[in-house]
């Protein structure tokens, strides 16, 4: 059983930084992607940002320019840092991941458990 384990939320004020960590298990044989999504409740689940490997980053454009997503390969890590924080970014924040865990194995869709990012005065 694969689990992606999130840290990082929490309560800031408007203008303010937070950063995410998201960590997969190193005993795996493959990261195809890495990702954050955000639900805000009575919205769906959105893409905020992705990495995959060897690929370009994506951007959703309500975070360009404010929020960069960076992966640690060795670790099997994946962070979101985000800075000039907007009351609209309140939500829940998901890491994906897509992970093939053995040779054997198709690659699957995992999700951690969720961590909750507020802003507000």
């Amino acid at each position: 059983q694969v689990q992606l384990v999130e840290s990082g939320g929490g309560l800031v004020q408007p203008g303010g930084s937070l950063r995410l960590s998201c960590a997969a298990p190193t005993s795996i044989f493959r990261i195809d992607y890495m990702g954050w999504y955000r639900q805000a409740p009575g919205n769906a689940r959105e893409l905020v940002a992705a990495m995959p490997t060897g690929g370009s980053t994506n951007y959703a454009d309500s975070v360009k320019g404010r929020f960069t997503i960076s992966r640690d390969n060795a670790k099997n890590m994946v962070y979101l840092q985000m800075n000039s924080l907007k009351p609209e970014d309140t939500a829940v924040y998901y890491c994906n991941a897509r992970i093939k865990t053995s040779i054997f194995r198709p690659i699957d869709d995992y999700w951690g458990q969720g961590t909750q990012v507020t802003v507000s005065s």
